[in-house]
């Protein structure tokens, strides 16, 4: 329930304003308009304001650019996903009003360029609508030489006094994100900005307030979650990376080339997938852990070393940020369409471990467990992300660096004897010397892609071949055997539960909060360790009449996707059934509880009450 107060802007005339817990703030324009700013700087002002924040984003694969969105979800308290309807459209162009206002709750407010849009007469009475005159008032305000190409700012300026937001930390953000571009630059947007900010009108000055947060939020941090996951495998000790260009993997391999040199590390821009992984191979070989990634396309190049890798037992990290597929597909939509891929993609019986970060802060903590399981397994692991995290924006607690922070310097300290390919461990785990490491008896190893023996040597034995087949499974066994069971969101056991895995967890975690509401309760879980899966999840099968994994990919000929697949083949039971989707969108909440719904009301029970 919002509260209605007066409070007096800075000229000293009264305006009534709402108090508000949350507001959900859609944006939409053309790529060229720079509404991915207006959205990044409101993102980062709630992490510096102590809110909650996420974010989603839209934009065109064409190099020519087209329409664009970006969605920002502010809150005092737990925001869980970008929301579903907006509270306040601000619209640039016809289309971006056309297009977008069934994405705004009955009686929201339209804010648009009345230089460039005509409300419907229709929509007038269900929506409440302000035009302001937004590209003539930015010329005006930074001169005709500009034209309008400063609106986006003039646009946050509104936005800050719609909601009466902190005019000095937004000015801080603006001087922070264009000082490096000169004193004239900066001025030019301190004035769009500025003149935004203090537009007056008795319909949008101070129309909202953010209540206070009874949570202390003072100490987080902003970002996207390929800026967590870079930043997360700086962390974990990384200090070195190949990769090739492609969206929306490309933001991390930027990251990296310019952070990695600052900690002694380098990246480097290969001429393909293909040289791209084998460098980090080689880098992992040479006594760090390597990283490489892409998305769908460039993985696909990638599975010939991996297989490599495998055979090798070298550790590797490869990032897949997925996106629509197959081919070159939708490059900048979402999709969870890679999980078969990352599991299975390769000849032979080559395992891999297979993570998916859940949200931008996951992506963080992920990344460096990737990088650690890597090291201790040597073995290759993927970790999955896709679209809708790579370009969200979170904010979440300050991860405590001085505990997280790993120094990889390779250990060069003499052995008496080594065997990389040790029969007689525990769990499968060898390891390799760094090259250049005294072996004291003389007797040296060698690496290579065929079928070895201990010590690597190359060896068609087919008892040696049964025998190493069985390490490098043993080592998924035995990390199965490590890893925590996944905590149930809701009640323990149900007629319901959830799965999902990836950005489908903050969707379906707010459903399972709303579904309370309607009295059909259920249960949500939320998988990040897929290959191998943890032990213990039968048991809170176990505990559910009806199990649906809710997944963004094909539900297949016999109706389920991929880990409603892998969850079938591990567990042999007919409950597990798949709500899927393939329109390139993220899942919204009531999509999820409407298509739950759907099918508990049509499907026959499977087990008795």
């Amino acid at each position: 329930m919002s509260q209605t107060v007066v409070t007096e802007d800075d000229t000293g005339k009264e305006s009534q304003s709402s108090d508000i817990s949350e507001a959900v703030i859609r944006i939409a324009g053309n790529s060229q308009d720079g509404i991915q700013s207006i959205g990044g700087f409101l993102a980062r002002l709630a992490g510096r304001s102590e809110q909650e924040v996420m974010t989603m984003m839209t934009i065109p694969s064409t190099i020519s650019g087209g329409p664009s969105i970006f969605q920002v979800r502010l809150g005092t308290g737990d925001v869980l996903s970008p929301g579903d309807d907006a509270d306040v459209l601000l619209a640039f162009y016809q289309h971006s009003y056309e297009d977008h206002v069934s994405n705004l709750r009955e009686g929201g407010l339209i804010v648009y360029d009345s230089d460039h849009i005509e409300p419907n007469e229709e929509w007038l009475e269900k929506y409440r609508h302000i035009g302001i005159a937004i590209s003539s008032l930015t010329v005006e305000a930074i001169g005709g030489t500009a034209r309008d190409k400063g609106k986006n700012i003039y646009a946050l300026g509104l936005i800050g006094r719609m909601f009466n937001l902190d005019l000095e930390k937004l000015e801080r953000l603006i001087n922070e994100r264009f000082g490096a571009k000169g004193e004239s630059v900066v001025k030019t947007a301190m004035d769009a900005f500025q003149s935004g900010y203090r537009y007056h009108s008795d319909d949008i000055t101070n129309l909202f307030n953010f209540k206070q947060g009874e949570v202390d939020r003072s100490n987080q941090v902003v970002m996207s979650g390929n800026e967590a996951i870079a930043y997360g495998l700086i962390a974990a000790g990384v200090r070195f990376g190949a990769g090739y260009p492609i969206t929306p993997w490309s933001d991390i391999m930027e990251l990296l080339r310019r952070e990695l040199p600052k900690y002694g590390g380098s990246f480097i821009q290969c001429e393909d997938e293909i040289a791209s992984v084998s460098m980090a191979i080689g880098a992992s070989y040479g006594g760090r852990v390597g990283v490489t990634g892409s998305s769908g396309p460039g993985i696909s190049l990638k599975t010939e070393a991996i297989g490599w890798a495998v055979m090798a037992e070298i550790p590797l990290v490869v990032v897949d940020i997925q996106r629509g597929g197959p081919s070159t597909g939708l490059p900048t939509n979402v999709e969870q369409s890679d999980l078969n891929i990352a599991c299975f993609g390769g000849h032979g019986d080559s395992p891999r471990v297979v993570l998916a970060a859940a949200n931008v802060e996951d992506c963080f903590y992920t990344a460096i467990e990737a990088v650690n399981i890597a090291r201790n397994f040597s073995v290759p692991v993927f970790l999955l992300s896709d679209q809708a995290i790579a370009t969200r924006i979170e904010a979440f607690n300050e991860p405590d660096l001085k505990t997280l922070c790993q120094d990889l310097t390779p250990d060069l300290t003499p052995v008496q004897s080594h065997k990389p390919y040790d029969l007689k461990t525990e769990t499968g785990a060898s390891h390799h010397r760094v090259p250049g490491t005294r072996v004291e008896d003389g007797r040296y190893p060698v690496v290579t892609g065929l079928e070895h023996d201990e010590m690597g040597h190359p060896s068609s034995s087919p008892e040696l071949h049964e025998a190493m087949t069985q390490k490098r499974r043993n080592k998924l066994k035995a990390l199965a055997e490590k890893l925590p069971v996944p905590e149930v969101y809701g009640a323990e056991s149900g007629e319901v539960l959830v799965v999902g895995w990836g950005s489908t967890t903050g969707p379906l975690y707010e459903a399972v909060e709303k579904s309370g509401n309607n009295g059909q309760a259920i249960s949500a879980l939320k998988l990040r360790h897929i290959n191998p899966l943890p032990d213990g999840l039968e048991d809170i099968f176990a505990r559910f009449k009806k199990i649906y994994v809710v997944e963004m990919n094909d539900g297949g000929v016999h109706g389920y996707g991929q880990l409603a697949g892998l969850l079938r083949a591990r567990f042999a039971d007919p409950r597990i059934q798949g709500i899927n989707k393939t329109d390139a969108l993220r899942w919204k909440v009531w999509e999820i509880l409407d298509r739950v719904n759907e099918r508990r009301s049509t499907e026959p029970a499977l087990i008795n009450d």
